[in-house]
Formats: C-alpha cells, structure tokens, sequence
C-alpha cells in the first residue's frame, strides 16, 4: 500500500481587523477603510441618526495604519504604513481606530471552528494558523493514492465553518508540509482555496517572486536580486553549492530546500511563549518631565497588561525590560532580572521604572513598552 500522503494548510484571515470592522458597519463594504489611530476616531451619530465616520484627510498625529481593507490597498495603503502618508494616497478612505478584544473574540471563534473539523492546530497568531490534514477522515482515499479531491473538499467544509461562525472569509492554501503552505494561501486570495501537490511546484511555485518564501527577507532577498536571481525556480536551478558560497552553510542549504519545496517541520500544536510584551505609539511625542503625569499613566496601563496577559496564559517572567523610542526614532531597550519570577503588576511596574531610571530622557518620546521575559509557568513561579 503506497505511503499515506502528509497535507499541511495554511489559513489566513483575509484583511482580519478591516473584515471584523465590517461586520459592525456593513455600510463600509466595498468601501477604503482604514484601521489604525487612537481611540477619537470613533464613529460619531450625525442628526439624522446615522453613523458619521473620520476621514482620513483629517488625520494629524504619528500612528500608523494596522490594516486596510482591500479597496484601500488598491490606493497603496498597507499595514504598518504611516496614516498621514496613508492620506496623501487615499484621503478620502475612512479611518477606524483599532478593537484587539473584539478581534481577539473573532480569533477565538474561526480556529474554534477549524477546529471542528480538524483538531491538530498550530496557533501562529491572532489571524493564521496551520492544520494538519493528514489523519483527518476523509484526507486520504480508501488506497492512500495522492488524490486531492478529498483534501480540498476537507478545506472547503473548514472554510464553511469558519464563515458560518464568524460571517468572515478566509484563504487556505493545501500542500505537503508548512513552508508551501504558507505560500499557497496567497494564491488565490482573498476568500481563496489551493491545493498544491509536489509534482506541481515547477508549474505553480516556481514563477513566484523570491520573497514568497517566508524565511527570505529584504536583506536576503536584495542579494538574491544582485545576484540576477528574481524567481523561485531560479533559485532552484542555483546549485547548493554555490548557494552556500554566497550565503553560508546553514543558509545556503536552506535556501536550496525551501527552493525546492521541501520543509519537513511538524504541525506544533504547542508553542511556549518566549516573552509578553505590550506597547504604543504615541499620538504626539511625550516629554518625561512636561508630560509627566501622561506618560506615568501608559506605563501604568502597559505593565497592568503584560500582568493581565501572563495572568490569563498562565506565566510568570523573571526578567522585565522596558523599549523606548525617542523622537530622532533611536530605539533603547532596558531589562532587569528579578530574584523570583512575578506576574503581578506591582512588581513589573517597579521593575520597568528601575530600568526606565538607567535611561536619559532628555529626548521626547514616540513609543514605550514593557515586556516580560523569561517565562515561567505559574506553577514554577512564586507569586
């Protein structure tokens, strides 16, 4: 009997946070939307009772853009990107600030529904995830021939439920391990299906940009780009080699592999956290002497939530470190280990201000956060 055959999906909401909004006001279907900015961006009832929305041409302030929905893409807007260079590209695109519990209550709901259908789940974020379709009834025929029309109809009753529970979309791409995976859920985005079989990476991964392969970054992908090397299948015909000439050892072969479509890493259905971390941007830069007072009560709120999140997860850190940005954006980072590990926000907020006394703040601020690292289970921790 021929070996059963591995098929791993990759799952990704399509435009999540902008999707979520959506939801609350389906008015702005089809519509530029833009989520990012602080809480005074809310929609404001006009006198005929109806929901009057923030322009983003209005916008004056440092925030970037979280996401956007697919109509604002179309005008160049994208995560991360700057909301007043956001508005010299669609002024008009309205501006929603963020809701992360509302979006945390959707993350919940969709991999709750995946899992329904298919149980083995890696959690890779608030909007994505991977499957592990390969003992899921119906995955493999009665023979374990290397038919994909089991599998894309095991993806299609996942994306089904997804919709059912949360009336959001998603793409899901099907493949034989993790790395193409990733790379098949953008195929045919958004609200896409693909199933991908190794005899067809020639044909269908091959003509993909370099930097489909997650794991090539800017740096490495400029090289690649030197070196005449645009394609995925160009890399491909590179030999290890010279690849590991070019690249090193370890990122030489590597490069070799995922070219080829190989990644043999299991679906980890449990990931201990390495660090939790909280931090904002600041509408207007803050000075720690004038704006004293403001500033004391974010780095409040930011340690009362590292606390709550290892609270909620179950952790506990031994070392709490502060990240400041100043307004010329030169980046400080600051940690302190403490005797026992806490998760109690007391004791972080007294950590984080004894790392914040070993930094001049003479500069103003754009950005604070506190993180907690060096986790523990709270069963380890002395609380």
């Amino acid at each position: 009997m021929q070996a059963r055959t591995r098929w791993i999906a990759h799952l990704d909401m399509d435009a999540f946070y902008a999707s979520v909004e959506l939801l609350r006001y389906p008015e702005l279907l089809g519509l530029p939307v833009v989520i990012g900015g602080g809480r005074r961006h809310q929609p404001q009832a006009g006198p005929d009772g109806a929901r009057v929305f923030a322009r983003l041409r209005d916008y004056a302030g440092r925030g970037v853009a979280t996401t956007a929905t697919y109509a604002a893409r179309d005008y160049g807007v994208h995560s991360g990107m700057g909301l007043m260079k956001a508005a010299l590209r669609a002024p008009d695109a309205i501006l929603l600030p963020t809701d992360f519990e509302r979006y945390r209550h959707y993350s919940r709901l969709f991999k709750a529904a995946v899992a329904e259908v298919a149980p083995l789940i890696e959690d890779r974020g608030i909007d994505e995830i991977y499957i592990d379709l390969t003992d899921v009834p119906g995955a493999q025929d009665s023979m374990g021939h290397d038919s994909t029309g089991g599998v894309r109809a095991l993806a299609q009753e996942i994306r089904n439920n997804v919709r059912r529970a949360t009336g959001l979309s998603c793409s899901i791409g099907v493949t034989p391990n993790k790395l193409l995976a990733k790379m098949a859920s953008e195929l045919d985005k958004p609200d896409g299906l693909s199933v991908v079989t190794a005899a067809e990476i020639p044909t269908r991964i091959w003509p993909l940009p370099v930097r489909r392969i997650n794991g090539i970054g800017p740096k490495a992908g400029a090289r690649l780009a030197g070196l005449g090397i645009a394609t995925i299948g160009q890399l491909a015909a590179c030999e290890r080699g010279w690849l590991v000439e070019q690249f090193g050892r370890s990122y030489g072969r590597w490069l070799h592999e995922a070219a080829h479509g190989q990644d043999d890493r299991p679906v980890a259905t449990h990931h201990e956290p390495v660090s939790m971390s909280r931090e904002t941007t600041f509408e207007h830069n803050l000075h720690a002497v004038r704006d004293r007072d403001e500033l004391g009560a974010i780095f409040t709120r930011l340690c009362e939530q590292v606390a709550a999140d290892l609270q909620r997860k179950g952790y506990a850190g031994r070392t709490i470190g502060i990240k400041l940005r100043f307004d010329d954006f030169r980046t400080v980072t600051r940690d302190l280990t403490l005797p026992q590990p806490t998760a109690e926000a007391g004791t972080i907020r007294h950590a984080a201000g004894l790392c914040l006394k070993r930094v001049d703040l003479s500069r103003p601020l754009r950005l604070l956060g506190v993180r907690a690292a060096a986790l523990v289970r709270h069963a380890s921790a002395s609380l």
